[in-house]
Parts: C-alpha cells; sequence; structure tokens
C-alpha cells in the first residue's frame, strides 16, 4: 500500500448489525464458517454465512463487545441479512437488531477502540463508532491487497468460500463442527478442488469493465471484478493460467496476475 494514499474515515457502504443475548456466541458460531467462540473482546473474526450448497450469501466481520456481538457487513445487503438471521434464529435467546446509530470506520494504522482487520496486515484497522468523514483510498489499498468486497465482488450466492479465499484469509474454521453449507466447504478443501480464485491483477492501461473476459489467446482464463486505478481484482482459473502460452489480455488491455502476501498457493507466473 506504499503507492496508495489510504486516509482513515467511515465506508458508507458498510453497515452494523448487533448480536445480543446468553446465547449469541453459541448462535452465531453454529450458523457461521469462523471460529466465533474463541474471538477475544474488541477483536473480529471474517466470517460468511453460506447457502446449504456451500455458496457465500454474506460475508462478514463479527466483532466481540460485551455481552454480544458486532456484525459489519454490506449496507446493501443488511436487510437480507437480517431476514436469514432471524429465520436461523428459532427459539436461541438472542436479540438481533440493526443499529443505524454506528458506523463502520478503516485506518491505515492503529487507532484508538479499533481491531486490526483479521483478514490481513496489510489493510490496517477498522472500528465501529459514530460516522465520520468518507475514508479516501480504501478501495484501492483493499484491491491491492487481493481482498474482494462483499458487494463489488462477491455479490450474493455466487462463489464458493475457495473461491473468495476465505480458506486463506482465516474465515473459515476445518476443525469447528457443523454449519450451513459446512460439508461441501469440507469437501472441496481436502480434495484439493478450487481451480479458480479471486486475485489482484494489474492492467496496462484502462482497466476494462468489471465482467470483461481476461483471455489468453482464445482461452478465456479469467474475469474481471472491481478496479481501482490500473489495479483490479479477478477470478482466475489457476489450471488454465498455468496452461497460457499467450499474453493475458482483458479487451486489448495486457494484464499480469499478482500473487498476494497472503496467499498459501501457488498462482503460475505471478509477479
Amino acid at each position: 500500500m506504499r503507492d496508495i494514499d489510504f486516509r482513515a474515515g467511515s465506508l458508507p457502504g458498510r453497515a452494523v448489525i448487533s448480536v445480543r443475548g446468553p446465547e449469541a456466541g453459541h448462535f452465531l458460531h453454529n450458523l457461521l464458517t469462523a471460529d466465533i467462540d474463541h474471538v477475544a473482546e474488541g477483536q473480529a473474526a471474517y466470517a460468511a454465512l453460506l447457502t446449504p450448497q456451500g455458496k457465500i450469501l454474506f460475508d462478514m466481520l463479527v466483532v466481540r463487545q460485551g455481552d454480544g456481538y458486532l456484525i459489519d457487513c454490506a449496507a446493501g445487503q443488511r436487510a437480507e441479512l437480517l431476514k436469514r438471521l432471524a429465520m436461523y434464529k428459532l427459539r436461541a435467546k438472542v436479540e438481533i437488531a440493526a443499529r443505524d446509530d454506528l458506523a463502520v470506520g478503516v485506518s491505515p494504522s492503529d487507532v484508538s477502540g479499533g481491531y486490526r482487520d483479521p483478514r490481513s496486515g496489510d489493510i490496517g484497522w477498522r472500528i465501529i463508532g459514530p460516522a465520520g468523514a468518507p475514508a479516501e483510498g480504501y478501495d484501492a489499498a483493499r484491491i491491492a491487497a487481493g481482498l474482494a468486497d462483499s458487494e463489488a465482488d462477491l455479490g450474493s450466492g455466487e462463489f464458493f468460500p475457495h473461491e473468495a479465499n476465505l480458506d486463506q484469509l482465516g474465515g473459515v474454521n476445518f476443525k469447528k463442527g457443523c454449519y450451513v453449507g459446512q460439508e461441501v466447504v469440507s469437501r472441496m478443501e481436502h480434495r484439493g478442488t478450487a481451480r479458480s480464485r479471486i486475485l489482484p491483477v494489474v492492467v496496462d492501461g484502462a482497466v476494462p469493465p468489471k465482467g470483461t473476459d481476461i483471455r489468453s489467446g482464445e482461452k478465456q482464463v479469467g474475469t474481471l471484478l472491481s478496479s481501482a486505478g490500473n489495479r483490479a481484482l479477478a477470478l482466475i482459473r489457476l489450471d488454465r493460467l498455468a496452461e497460457a502460452a499467450a499474453p493475458l489480455v482483458a479487451d486489448g488491455a495486457t494484464v499480469q496476475v499478482l500473487k498476494p502476501a497472503w496467499a498459501r498457493y501457488e498462482v503460475p507466473g505471478a509477479a
């Protein structure tokens, strides 16, 4: 992020949900992909709520606070996430509520009352509190770090956790008990069947629109996602990247795939 002007501030695209009550931790732990039971006070876990078929419905950051948790989620997905949590609540002793009095803030350095982003040390700190001026340069820093956004990249019901790198970013605990979609995720982990990954790329020139194919000759290797400046995220087929005999091109622009610092898998030909 050294060449990116990332300045602290609020993220208007994020919103907050509170989950409180004597069974709040148990409720979230049994529902989400991450280990919620062992989140310390004032710390956060990266997690997702999946479909029964194992695809990401919502990804989120879950912050332990007092007798409950605050969920940092996409603002445009909050209403649907609230409905889904209410559906799973049944008789659990929890109270779930939208917190319009709170906003999500980010900072490239330590901030009082904040918590380190659990996904990567390259994206700084987050804080939940009153809204402030919008952050500057955060999306550029996020993309450079190889981190997908809930709405700009992932959507809902489109990606498996491995494709979105939740297995690399601490978003899936493979030792905990069952949660929604757990069988599919465990199968992908044990069989090593994650052929596609979201990765950062650098484009020589203007970045084509989201959804543009990345090709090597006639073969599609990937698809562009969100972008900032000459950098973008892309869903890349690793097996096709390994076989690529010609330069990668998206709508006439040359593309270079990068390997993030957190990635523990091979990225063929990455810079």
